[in-house]
């Protein structure tokens, strides 16, 4: 009887082993729902969390704060190279939104140093609100893994089109006028 006790909890050591094998490979692997969700032409609520506001002191701001608009939400760090390449088309969308009181570009910081943030902004004349993600909460939402990332949400606060790298203008010069538009009967 002892004999066949060992083999048994062999056996069931490694099935453990594999199971949780598995479990890791699954827990880590990215989440596309919201990507999936937009590529079909769907508008899935945008995730919120209030934020401390770039060099705002004790102020936070969220997406719920802005209601009503088109927001340009774009993931962002002082010392990503692509940020500074898209900064001046998220500037022109920024005015273009100003302009038109239709909206505002929100940048998120994502874990960088708040006066290297500030002298981004200051180096590439932004004049759009950022707020920061420090710990990476809200970037985790959106399944942010890399930088930059941009999330066009439409007055309801429903994300129209997304870019997980950096945008151009024609990206959002088209995201915008989707966003801009009455949403399409289905």
């Amino acid at each position: 009887m002892r004999r066949t006790a060992v083999p048994l909890v062999a056996v069931l050591a490694v099935a453990a082993l594999v199971g949780l094998l598995v479990y890791g490979v699954v827990a880590k692997s990215e989440d596309t729902t919201l990507d999936e969700a937009v590529r079909n032409g769907d508008r899935p609520a945008a995730p919120d969390l209030a934020l401390p506001v770039l060099g705002g002191a004790d102020r936070k701001r969220s997406l719920a704060d802005l209601r009503g608009q088109v927001v340009v939400l774009n993931f962002w760090a002082s010392w990503c190279d692509p940020c500074k390449t898209e900064a001046p088309e998220l500037q022109d969308a920024q005015q273009r939104l100003e302009e038109s009181g239709d909206g505002t570009v929100l940048g998120v910081t994502y874990r960088d140093a708040t006066r290297d943030s500030q002298r981004f902004m200051e180096e590439f004349g932004l004049t759009y609100p950022s707020v920061r993600d420090v710990d990476g909460r809200l970037a985790k939402e959106y399944g942010t893994r890399a930088l930059p990332e941009t999330f066009v949400i439409d007055r309801e606060g429903r994300v129209v089109a997304m870019s997980r790298g950096a945008v151009d203008g024609r990206f959002l010069d088209r995201a915008l006028d989707v966003a801009l538009e009455e949403e399409p009967a289905r």
